[in-house]
């Protein structure tokens, strides 16, 4: 990546050109001569300033979009050169909840085994808690979780955001509503996921910063599964909150809606891990592997 985008991409995070130069371990004058440089170059300003503080303009912004893509083609560009260097053999056995190795493992997999052919791949599916304990029993080298908790014998390293939505068929006359308050919400039958199940930990967690428990809920109906779940809602008038990434499919083909709920929403992140301590260079390889990739 070009230094002078480098400098300016770090003033715009940081919206300081002292903290930049220290970061980047250059003088604040040369910071401020690389930024004027480049707003004689494109013949506009970047920044304002603002009393103490510095903002960035339109421009700006729109070169801190097109920076940020260029560092990302660059950091690709080079992870795939140096696989061209590096003959990749071994196994992994990768353990993931349900709704990743359902929805999301699969096309990532198949891109992952187009690049490394000579790597053998297993993937084995559980909720949280299994997936947590085959980590312990060594059955895995690397697990995708979806939950909350997290342990202190484990590394965390976040893998993709995800958002739980609570659907129906679209059919039923409640997804017609623009929204609905949390105490129409208590009313509605539930099906939801079994316990141990990360979708379910994440679920309660917001619940109760709402007040609200799990039991307060009319749920009708536990499932092992979120395609169980979605084949139940699609044939009944009942409600589910599922990962967006469940339902992407029914979304576009219109079976099933989002109803929206008033000032309540369900964000979270699905977390690699591996035992604090224990080094793997193929789970390493496949963790820096999705980083790069295009979701």
């Amino acid at each position: 990546m070009n230094f002078r985008l480098k400098i300016f991409k770090k003033v715009a995070e940081r919206l300081s050109f002292t903290k930049a130069a220290k970061e980047l371990f250059i003088t604040q004058p040369a910071v401020t001569k690389h930024i004027k440089i480049l707003e004689e170059e494109f013949n506009i300003k970047l920044f304002i300033r603002k009393g103490n503080k510095i903002e960035l303009t339109e421009a700006g912004n729109i070169l801190l979009k097109y920076a940020n893509n260029i560092e990302n083609t660059y950091n690709q560009l080079n992870f795939e050169l140096n696989i061209l260097t590096q003959k990749q053999k071994g196994k992994i056995k990768i353990g993931a909840s349900t709704t990743i190795t359902q929805y999301v493992l699969p096309k990532l997999m198949a891109n992952f085994k187009s690049k490394f052919k000579d790597l053998s791949v297993s993937v084995i599916n559980g909720n949280t808690e299994q997936i947590e304990k085959a980590l312990n029993n060594n059955e895995i080298n690397l697990g995708i979780i979806e939950g909350r908790s997290k342990r202190s014998e484990f590394s965390y390293t976040e893998f993709l955001k995800d958002e739980i939505v609570l659907v129906a068929k679209s059919s039923n006359k409640i997804s017609k509503k623009p929204e609905l308050s949390l105490s129409e919400l208590q009313k509605l039958p539930i099906v939801i996921r079994e316990e141990g199940s990360g979708t379910l930990e994440v679920i309660s967690y917001y619940l109760k910063q709402k007040n609200i428990n799990l039991t307060d809920l009319f749920i009708e109906m536990q499932f092992g599964s979120t395609e169980g779940i979605k084949n139940y809602i699609l044939n009944s008038d009942r409600f589910a909150f599922l990962s967006i990434q469940s339902v992407i499919n029914e979304l576009k083909r219109n079976e099933l809606s989002i109803i929206d709920i008033a000032d309540f929403e369900i964000k979270r992140n699905f977390n690699f891990i591996v035992p604090i301590g224990q080094q793997n260079k193929i789970s390493d390889l496949f963790i820096k592997f999705t980083s790069h990739y295009n979701f």
